[in-house]
């Protein structure tokens, strides 16, 4: 459901907090950020989130606000918009709703920041007037929101939407959630990183422009520097993408056999920094997911590039 209002959308994370005003066709204004602080305790944050809040208000005198929107890097219960756990923030069981909404005197909605994504992306991106979709957005880490038969999936307990944590390799890398194989644990940001500093390791010949890119220091090298090398044809980082995409394929191809979509819609910093990925994805895809899934199947990109999260956090209304 669309708030016709304007609102303020907030993106949670746990280095920086993203703030702005949204209007009724999605539109920004008063875009802010600070830092998160987390090292300061979820006190400080709901104060610094309430300083934003009342600063925007006041910015923009003129523009009533109707809601606040919180998208959160987290596991969050939604009819009380308790942030269940927060890994970055390291928040556990912590009453963000209740608190805020003291503070502010305004209501607040708390939901899952890649489920905020994906409701941004249904409204006003690359899934405006879709009834079934997928959103997966390929960062640090995994994640994505469901749209079936138009609705959007929360589950019993509200973690619909863990794409990253789809198995892919039973007898896999271990992720951070404990599990083994997870889409996460073979294709997300902190995993391409471990992947390529244990090549480097083991290939050290091979791994001679990745150490050069982080000047020597092995606990520097990041995905970033990956997908640059990759973008410049050294063999190793190649090589390490080339896992990657086997990993998303197969993740897809689960999630397309799953849902049906009439869409896979990809983003997040992976995707974003490396679009070309889509296409390589999108054929194995259609030759290895079930035909009648794979018949009217579109792979396409995010529409909204950032802010997808503060958009649809803003606009979504809680039940």
């Amino acid at each position: 459901m669309k708030d016709a209002a304007w609102s303020i959308g907030i993106d949670l994370g746990g280095t920086k907090i993203a703030a702005a005003f949204v209007g009724p066709g999605g539109e920004i204004s008063h875009a802010t950020v600070v830092p998160t602080n987390a090292g300061e305790g979820a006190q400080a944050i709901v104060d610094r989130i309430a300083a934003l809040i009342s600063d925007l208000r006041r910015s923009a005198d003129k523009t009533p606000c109707s809601s606040v929107g919180i998208a959160v890097a987290g596991q969050v219960e939604a009819k009380t918009g308790t942030v269940f756990f927060a890994p970055n923030l390291d928040w556990h069981n912590f009453p963000l709703k209740a608190q805020l909404e003291k503070a502010v005197n305004l209501p607040v909605v708390v939901m899952n920041d890649v489920r905020a994504a994906t409701y941004g992306e249904w409204l006003f991106g690359a899934g405006k007037g879709l009834q079934d979709f997928i959103c997966l957005f390929v960062g640090t880490g995994i994640g994505g929101g469901v749209v079936t038969g138009g609705r959007l999936l929360e589950g019993k307990n509200n973690s619909a939407g863990e794409l990253g944590h789809i198995v892919v390799d039973i007898n896999g890398r271990q992720c951070s959630c404990g599990n083994h194989g997870c889409l996460e644990s073979l294709a997300s940001g902190w995993a391409i990183a471990k992947i390529a500093q244990e090549l480097v390791l083991q290939r050290p010949n091979e791994g001679k422009a990745l150490m050069s890119a982080v000047k020597g220091n092995l606990h520097a090298l990041s995905a970033k520097e990956v997908c640059h090398l990759a973008l410049e044809g050294d063999p190793l980082s190649l090589q390490i993408i080339d896992g990657v995409v086997e990993a998303l394929t197969g993740g897809v191809v689960t999630l397309v056999n799953a849902f049906n979509p009439s869409h896979i819609i990809l983003g997040g910093g992976f995707i974003n920094g490396m679009p070309m990925i889509i296409e390589r994805i999108a054929k194995p895809v259609k030759e290895r997911g079930l035909k009648i899934a794979t018949k009217n199947l579109s792979i396409v990109p995010v529409g909204l590039k950032v802010n997808a999260g503060v958009i649809g956090a803003a606009k979504f209304i809680g039940t």
